[in-house]
């Protein structure tokens, strides 16, 4: 397993566009996925242990987003299957429906959209503001592979609360840090 870190944020890159299908049946697009204020798009997976470490509070935060400031999330899958078996579909939607993911969680298995937007390991975090402009590409909190105590600043939660208040983000952002994407 490769530990990575995500590249500073490059701010007002335009969302790429992206057909996926989710774990829900449906297929996602940019336009679907977005809400009044916003989306964060991430890069997730079921195997790795960054991801494990910060699940409960990914299904908080991003509640509180989509629910008090109108941020959508959508979480994408792009790693190979055929390396790890608790990425393939089927599993996905048994993490979606034991942790009530209040998001879209789709599949890239091309592995083009991970690609098109540069996304580099897992947990990568994609926030964007309503005009689909980039705002923010850092971390969750201070979790690594164990999740961080009580209390500990949650910084994609008030970056994107900034980002649904005034459509801009952050100047200083700590990138994420995760596992690589599993590439074919």
């Amino acid at each position: 397993m490769v530990s990575l870190t995500t590249p500073i944020c490059d701010f007002n890159a335009p969302a790429m566009q992206f057909d996926l299908p989710g774990v829900d049946g449906q297929n996602w697009t940019l336009d679907k996925a977005k809400g009044k204020n916003g989306l964060l798009i991430m890069f997730i997976c079921n195997h790795c242990p960054y991801v494990k470490a910060i699940q409960q509070r990914l299904v908080e935060d991003t509640r509180i987003l989509r629910d008090d400031f109108g941020i959508n999330s959508i979480a994408i899958m792009s790693n190979d299957p055929n390396e790890y078996e608790e990425d393939s579909f089927e599993n996905m939607q048994v993490i979606a429906e034991k942790w009530a993911f209040p998001f879209p969680y789709v599949l890239d298995e091309t592995q083009q959209v991970a690609k098109a937007y540069g996304a580099v390991c897992t947990p990568d975090f994609f926030g964007y503001n309503a005009d689909l402009k980039l705002q923010y590409r850092g971390r969750l909190d201070e979790s690594r592979k164990e999740t961080s105590p009580e209390g500990v600043r949650r910084d994609l939660l008030e970056a994107m609360k900034q980002v649904a208040q005034t459509g801009q983000g952050p100047l200083e952002q700590i990138p994420s840090m995760g596992c690589s994407i599993k590439w074919k």
